[in-house]
């Protein structure tokens, strides 16, 4: 993101850059949890969050969502497995649904946990938090690629993972946006046919 006629990236690119960072300093100085467990990392809404109604930017949503999986693999210890495999994680799709606004200096938490696996893909489950209330809702499907080339199999997944509990955190719907919004693969055509 360059702003018009700058050669220097703008703000919110550093203050992102900045905010990456700092997490992946911090992060493994939190509590750590288990691969199914909830983690909950704190933000503020700062000024190069906003936008001209004052409010955190919809664009900013997504990005703080990015650091708290950053936080949750982290925590859960699968940063640095993933690192050892030569793996990494991409989004394949996101939804967020809006509740309330958040504004400038605002304490939130995100509370992010995995909920659950697809044939190709791993769903996670975000919340904006203020004060227990929930403020918005994303989920994200996602898969890990590997740096050599070609996408993780679920079943070498899971096994660093372990398999998703049988608890119903993983609603139908879920499974079936997924499948419903799934791009064609990039070796398929994908024409822009309106």
């Amino acid at each position: 993101m360059i702003a018009h006629g700058c050669r220097f990236p703008t703000i919110a690119v550093v203050h992102f850059l900045f905010r990456t960072l700092l997490q992946l300093v911090l992060g493994p100085r939190r509590r750590r949890v288990g691969v199914w467990d909830v983690t909950r990392t704190p933000f503020h809404v700062l000024p190069t969050d906003l936008d001209v109604n004052r409010h955190m930017n919809n664009g900013v949503y997504f990005s703080v969502l990015d650091l708290a999986r950053i936080d949750f693999l982290q925590r859960c210890g699968l940063w640095r497995d993933l690192q050892r495999r030569g793996w990494y994680p991409v989004v394949a799709a996101e939804t967020i649904t809006f509740r309330r606004s958040l504004t400038l200096w605002q304490r939130f938490e995100v509370e992010t946990r995995l909920t659950g696996y697809g044939q190709r893909s791993v769903y996670i489950e975000q919340r904006m938090v203020v004060d227990g209330e929930v403020w918005a809702s994303a989920h994200i499907r996602g898969r890990f690629l590997r740096k050599s080339g070609g996408v993780v199999p679920m079943e070498d997944l899971v096994a660093v993972t372990g398999p998703a509990p049988d608890d119903g955190r993983m609603p139908e719907w879920l499974g079936r946006w997924g499948d419903d919004t799934a791009l064609p693969s990039t070796k398929a055509p994908a024409p822009s046919d309106w």
